[in-house]
């Protein structure tokens, strides 16, 4: 089976693309696996990807490409986008020229299944794939995160999908409702860990580790003001921020406003996170909201217990509070503070969170998640849509 992975941007650094190689990488021991990014602005990929799996691209924006200017990119990429709806998250990415290159791709397909990775190449998908290839929707984005505009495309678009992935139960049953009654099925599969031995951390560094774009849903600024409580109280602890956005010089001056330049560091982007982690004694997660959380089984399976805001909907069925890390009520700083205040105090209570979530851990190996993809093709096989 031919099994083909569209994404915005294979060569940028996110938990969506570290998950889709993830995926990709085990899908290719089974199956002939390529991934095709809309846009690549670098010679190489950030995470690392197997041989086993094509990687190409269908929008080049490196500047050596500049042979292609002179048919008209150019101008087309200054041009907004027509195909994806406005509210689509990563419109402003999206151009004329995309959409020229996607409605080609699409109309042209050559595989058995294609896998989309966000709402707007779900619905692009669902609109221009050609006849005959079976069309599966992921969503790495929770569902009240959509504004109303795109949901009313999603309502409609989505019928016409031969399956939708979600990442939590909570979206699971969101979707369900909206397509009861359309053919498209419903699944719950979430993100995976490769497997193998990995770092782990001793416990022993007063480090708290965080990890993630820095833009605004990630909820720094919420963790700046929550570390300045502790740092009242545990001026030894250093926080480090790993990962680059549109907020790194807002963040970092907030950080100074708060008193902050020498407890905390902003590391840039890693592409060895599970050595980091291992660095550390504490993860947090202070998202607005996590489509699924996959630093959290990261941390976990590193040894590092999490604490993290309540935040729809990825940590809460990740995180089981008191057993495998701490749950805070979402956007409650003080609490937040005083969680960590609490775990830094007890180091026996820290140790028997990390060793029930090296436990958790293992329930997200990426041969048991790509197991669960397997018995999704069968099924839509077995209907008729594969």
């Amino acid at each position: 089976m031919k099994i083909s992975i569209l994404i915005m941007n294979a060569y940028g650094m996110g938990g969506t693309i570290r998950a889709t190689f993830n995926l990709a990488d085990e899908l290719s021991r089974r199956h002939e696996v390529e991934i095709v990014s809309v846009f690549q602005h670098k010679g190489r990929p950030f995470f690392p990807l197997s041989d086993r799996v094509r990687l190409s691209s269908l929008v080049d924006l490196r500047p050596e490409a500049r042979k292609w200017w002179k048919f008209g990119v150019a101008s087309r990429l200054k041009k907004p986008s027509t195909l994806l709806h406005p509210e689509e998250r990563a419109y402003d990415n999206f151009s004329a020229e995309s959409d020229r290159a996607l409605t080609r791709y699409l109309s042209e397909l050559r595989t058995d299944v294609l896998i989309t990775t966000r709402a707007g190449l779900n619905i692009a998908a669902a609109r221009l794939a050609r006849d005959g290839v079976t069309l599966i929707g992921q969503e790495h984005l929770h569902f009240g995160a959509h504004k109303p505009g795109i949901l009313a495309e999603i309502r409609d678009s989505y019928q016409k999908l031969d399956a939708i992935v979600t990442l939590t139960d909570a979206d699971h049953a969101e979707y369900a409702r909206m397509l009861d009654g359309a053919p498209t099925r419903v699944y719950t599969i979430g993100n995976g860990l490769p497997a193998g031995p990995r770092p782990q951390s001793r416990l022993d560094n007063r480090v708290v580790i965080a990890a993630g774009r820095l833009v605004r849903v990630k909820g720094y600024d919420r963790l700046l003001d929550a570390f300045a409580k502790v740092v009242e109280k545990r001026p030894d602890w250093r926080l480090r921020i790993y990962g680059q956005g549109t907020q790194a010089e807002k963040l970092s001056r907030r950080a100074r406003r708060l008193g902050l330049h020498n407890n905390v560091a902003f590391m840039g982007p890693t592409n060895d996170i599970e050595g980091e982690l291992a660095k550390a004694s504490i993860h947090v997660i202070t998202s607005r909201f996590e489509g699924f959380g996959m630093t959290i089984v990261e941390a976990f399976a590193a040894g590092v217990p999490v604490v993290s805001f309540d935040c729809p909907q990825g940590p809460r069925e990740i995180i089981t509070s008191g057993e495998n890390g701490v749950l805070v009520p979402d956007g409650d700083i003080d609490a937040f503070a005083d969680a960590l205040l609490a775990l830094m105090d007890d180091p026996e209570k820290m140790r028997r969170l990390a060793d029930n979530g090296r436990r958790t851990a293992t329930r997200y190996d990426i041969s048991e998640v790509a197991d669960r993809w397997d018995e999704m093709l069968a099924g839509l096989h077995r209907t008729g849509a594969a």
